[in-house]
């Protein structure tokens, strides 16, 4: 059993699924983050939990 878990984006991408926009997902408890333009040949990073708590520190003090 996966457990990776789905591929999530902003609601602010426009809720539409064909919308392409930077992805994330729990890989266990990893964080990962894709961008969704490139389909199934897209790079997928992985990150550690810190940076990426890091990462939304920032994007809510700086919108």
């Amino acid at each position: 059993m996966s457990n990776t878990g789905p591929w999530r984006k902003s609601s602010r991408s426009g809720g539409n699924q064909d919308n392409n926009c930077v992805e994330v997902r729990l890989n266990g408890d990893t964080p990962q983050v894709s961008d969704s333009k490139l389909a199934d040949d897209r790079p997928i990073l992985t990150v550690t939990t810190e940076s990426y708590n890091g990462f939304l520190s920032w994007v809510k003090e700086n919108g």
